[in-house]
């Protein structure tokens, strides 16, 4: 589904009049979570899932087929757990 998708599916399930007011409300959300976690906080939306972020250590290894090395530095991944109701959903439970 593309993003142009989502938006129709936002605007018919949301009741939006206009494609515009579901995009700007599916950009906020995006921006908000964004947002959230930039500052290192959780976003819990209770039955969905729980956007969060974890800290990934520094890593080295090798280039396949090569004998040359990389070193990733540590950095701050994010991270989504999904809820129950989300998982039973998609199950068909």
């Amino acid at each position: 589904m593309t993003k142009a998708e989502f938006v129709e599916l936002v605007q018919k399930n949301g009741e939006f009049e206009s494609k515009a007011a579901a995009e700007r409300a599916v950009k906020a959300f995006i921006d908000s979570v964004t947002e959230a976690l930039t500052k290192k906080e959780s976003v819990s939306l209770v039955g969905f899932g729980t956007f969060s972020t974890a800290e990934v250590a520094e890593k080295s290894g090798t280039v396949p087929g090569t004998d040359k090395t990389y070193t990733k530095p540590a950095h701050t991944a994010p991270k989504f757990k999904f809820g129950k109701t989300l998982k039973d959903a998609v199950a068909g439970n």
